[in-house]
């Protein structure tokens, strides 16, 4: 399998879901995964930021970051 490394930098929820998403479905087939968290992107990994603000497709970051958490995904802010 490979490696995969998400790079998240923006701070918007449409961005951040993406990343999320991105590194979900990477690790969930096998993948090695790493998230990587910079700029206005840190801003995500505050305990107190609300996971339910909705992207233009409906999606939250309620529905991935929760599982790289759990699979202890390792996510470097």
């Amino acid at each position: 399998m490979a490696t995969i490394t998400v790079y998240l930098k923006r701070g918007d929820v449409d961005a951040a879901t993406r990343a999320f998403q991105m590194a979900k479905v990477a690790h969930s087939q096998g993948h090695q995964t790493n998230l990587f968290m910079s700029d206005d992107g840190v801003y995500w990994a505050d305990k107190n930021r609300s996971l339910d603000e909705k992207t233009g497709t409906n999606d939250t970051a309620s529905e991935f970051l929760p599982y790289l958490v759990e699979n202890e995904v390792p996510i470097y802010v």
